[in-house]
Parts: C-alpha cells; sequence; structure tokens
C-alpha cells in the first residue's frame, strides 16, 4: 500500500469538516438566504418589482443547477479544495456585480456569476468532496457540516438586517464579497486536504452516473429533491413577507424566522445521535413529513414560532438525507458524478420557485403563497414512500 492508498488522518477529518461548516455557514447565507433580508431594500431603492427581483433569484438557481454536473466531474478528478475556492469567488464576485446594479440586466448577470458559484460552493459540491475523501464513511462527516451550514440563516439573517441598516444594501454586499475574499477562499484553499485521494473502491461502489437515467431510484429521488426544493425555496423568499404581513415588524419576524437556523441544528444533533445505525431512507421520510407538518400550521394560522421550528427541523433532516441517501442508495465509487445529475433535478425545478413566489404574492398575496406551499409540501412525503417501497423491492 503507497502513501496515497491511505485514509485521510482522523486529525484531518475533524479539521475538514470544521472548514467546511464555517465555509457553508457563509455561503448558504449570503447566497441563498441573501432574498430574505435584502429584497425589500433593493426594492425600495431602485423601484424594481417583485416579480424582477424574484427573477434574478431564479436565474441564480438556474446557473447553479446547470453547473452541478461539471462542478460533480471537476470534484471526482480533483478533489472539492479548488472547486469549493473557486466557487466562493464566484459567489464574491456576483455580489459586487450586484452591489454595482442600476440596471435590471446587470442584477440579472450578477445573480447568474452567483448562481455558478452556488453550483460549485453549496452543500452538493461539499458532500461531493466528503464522499471523494471518505468514501462510503463519509455519511457522519456529512452530518457534522450540516451543524454548521444549519445556522446560515440564524447568523446571516441577523448580519444582513445590520449591515443593510448600517451600510445600505450596496454597502452590504460589499461587505460579504469581503468576507469571502478574507475568509472563505482562504479557508477552502489552505483549510482543506491538498491532497485529496480516491477512496478505496469496495463491493458496495455499484452505483454509475450512466445508468441512472434508467433507475427508477433515480428519479423518484430526483422529483422528491425537486417538489421539497421548490417549496421550500418560495418559504425561504416569502417567509419574512408572510410574517410582515400578518402584523409583525420587520424584527419580529426576522427574529422568528432565526429560529429556523437552531430547529436546523437540533434535528441534526438527534440524527448525529443516531451514529447512522437507521437507513437514510427513514432520515428523509421524517423530514418531509415534519416539514409538511409546519407548513400546514402556518396555513391554519397556528402560531408562527412552532411551525417554523417543525419546518426548520424537517429541513435540517433533509439536508442530511439529501447527501446520505444517494451515498447509500447507489455507492461511493462515482458519488460525486451522481450528485451533480441529482443536484440539477432540484436547483433547475426550484429555480421557478421565486418566480412563481413573486405573481404570487402580487396576485393573491400571503394566503395563496400558503396554499400552494401546501400542495408542493404533500408531495415529498409520498414519494418517499414510494422509494421506500422500491428499495425494500430490491
Amino acid at each position: 500500500m503507497t502513501a496515497s492508498d491511505l485514509p485521510v488522518p482522523a486529525r484531518d477529518r475533524l479539521r475538514t469538516i470544521c472548514v467546511l461548516g464555517i465555509v457553508m455557514t457563509f455561503s448558504w447565507g449570503s447566497s441563498y438566504y441573501l432574498p430574505g433580508v435584502f429584497f425589500a431594500p433593493i426594492g425600495a431603492d431602485t423601484g424594481w418589482s417583485p416579480a424582477l427581483l424574484s427573477a434574478g433569484f431564479s436565474l441564480g438557481l438556474l446557473a447553479s443547477g446547470t453547473a452541478a454536473p461539471k462542478v460533480g466531474s471537476l470534484i471526482q478528478r480533483h478533489g472539492g479544495r479548488r472547486v469549493l475556492a473557486c466557487g466562493m469567488a464566484l459567489i464574491g464576485c456576483g455580489q459586487v456585480l450586484l452591489a454595482l446594479a442600476q440596471h435590471p440586466v446587470l442584477y440579472l448577470l450578477a445573480w447568474i456569476v452567483m448562481g455558478a458559484g452556488m453550483g460549485a460552493g453549496l452543500y452538493d459540491a461539499a458532500f461531493s468532496a466528503l464522499g471523494r475523501l471518505y468514501g462510503l464513511g463519509a455519511r457522519s462527516a456529512i452530518t457534522a457540516v450540516t451543524l454548521f451550514g444549519g445556522l446560515a440563516s440564524t447568523v446571516c439573517w441577523p448580519i444582513s438586517a445590520s449591515l443593510t441598516e448600517w451600510l445600505g444594501w450596496r454597502g452590504a454586499l460589499l461587505a460579504y464579497a469581503g468576507l469571502h475574499a478574507a475568509v472563505t477562499i482562504p479557508l477552502c484553499l489552505y483549510g482543506l486536504p491538498r491532497a485529496e485521494q480516491p477512496h478505496p473502491t469496495t463491493s458496495a461502489d455499484t452505483g454509475t452516473a450512466g445508468s441512472l437515467f434508467r433507475d427508477t431510484r433515480f428519479w423518484l429521488l430526483a422529483l422528491a429533491a425537486a417538489c421539497y426544493s421548490t417549496m421550500a425555496t418560495i418559504l425561504t423568499v416569502t417567509l419574512i413577507p408572510i410574517l410582515t404581513a400578518q402584523g409583525l415588524t420587520l424584527a419580529a419576524a426576522v427574529g422568528l424566522g432565526a429560529l429556523f437556523g437552531p430547529a436546523q441544528v437540533g434535528a441534526r444533533v438527534l440524527e448525529m445521535a443516531g451514529r447512522g445505525r437507521h437507513h437514510p431512507i427513514w432520515t428523509m421520510g421524517v423530514s418531509a413529513t415534519v416539514a409538511f407538518g409546519g407548513v400546514v400550521a402556518l396555513w391554519l394560522g397556528l402560531p408562527a414560532a412552532p411551525a417554523i421550528i417543525a419546518f426548520g427541523a424537517g429541513n435540517g433532516l433533509w439536508s442530511i438525507a439529501r447527501g446520505a441517501l444517494p451515498l447509500a442508495v447507489f455507492g461511493a465509487q462515482d458519488y460525486p458524478r451522481i450528485m451533480g445529475r441529482i443536484a440539477p433535478a432540484a436547483m433547475v425545478s426550484s429555480a421557478a420557485g421565486p418566480w412563481i413566489a413573486g405573481l404570487v404574492v402580487a396576485e393573491w398575496g400571503p394566503a395563496g403563497t400558503l396554499g400552494l406551499l401546501v400542495i408542493l409540501a404533500a408531495l415529498p412525503p409520498l414519494l418517499t414512500v414510494a422509494l421506500a417501497v422500491r428499495l425494500r423491492r430490491d
């Protein structure tokens, strides 16, 4: 056995988890969660319509999904260190362009650039990098990284609200771009392992990217991911406006929205306590059901705090399942490429979410938006049951 055949040392594993956790907190918080706080001041300053603002985010998600297969292939060949660093750089460049935008065309272009960075810098890329490092042993590392990432909204929504009040929305975006240049890019380049060796091939590594499109399990996974991601994207974009429309101040709405992060983390701690003794299909089933319950509670007008906690808990478990279940179903041999082919199903489908949200909010208000969310949230539990039946049959 040569040095390149040895597993990554345990001390490097802890460092890798911590580095990726910090990077995920700020990459998610300054890109995917950006609209929740920034859309209102951008619209007030520029006069751009909610539909236009949402269209930019949709283009970003579309760019992310389009980039995902290439990102997966690059991580499969070269590991995740430089790919993730490029993702952070693109997110930062997109934020600079967005801060400079005086015309809708530049605004949309900024989101395309930021979206490409999201494709190379969010969970799918991080999970692929972990799978490349640890093979079938990556599940616990995936769960640990999501513990950090679950705090993205809790950390970054209050920071975003404070920065926009202090510096204006343009200055706040430049501050986030500076953070990526000074913190997340160096962390990726110098904090992640330089020598990322392929894991040893095992008999469990049966999945190949080329056969996915003929596999019913792939389509059930992809469709469930698409429905869930669309629902979660719409709720993320509209949660603060929905809460303020119910009579809450912006500060109170942001405070309630901040419960989302701790709920995600709490659910992930429970998942970690299980030490992987249950199949990830159970994680996906519980997550989809709990998230559905949270959306229904909001729709029925029940207290917002427990509803947000329920949705946050479900979302926290879903993030783990989206990385762990493909690994368990298809094996580790081609895991980064497989993740790169599942990701577009979620990202491209959810790209329509913000645009739909903008139209629904404008035409039907919060009640219509919540009705749409209930319908979308009902589908992932049903698809998870179908997938479980198929896995049991296999």
